[in-house]
């Protein structure tokens, strides 16, 4: 049975273990699945958010009505 083949290879030059543990570090990291940001949570549309206070009165009432939060 014949031996693998080698997964890194160095073709020219002297390099020390330190440097291919860089190298090695380095592809690794690259190749690595980049991490999902955080969403944040949305909650515009839970009802619970309506419920909280009752709606202002005046040029602002469309404001109250369909964006949450505090005001």
């Amino acid at each position: 049975m014949s031996e693998p083949e080698p997964y890194l290879k160095i073709v020219k030059g002297n390099v020390t273990p330190e440097e291919v543990a860089a190298l090695v570090a380095a592809i690794a990291a690259r190749t690595a699945p980049a991490t999902q940001p955080v969403r944040k949570v949305d909650n515009w549309r839970n009802p619970a958010y309506r419920m909280r206070v009752s709606p202002l009165r005046g040029h602002v009432t469309w404001r109250t009505a369909f964006f949450p939060g505090p005001r």
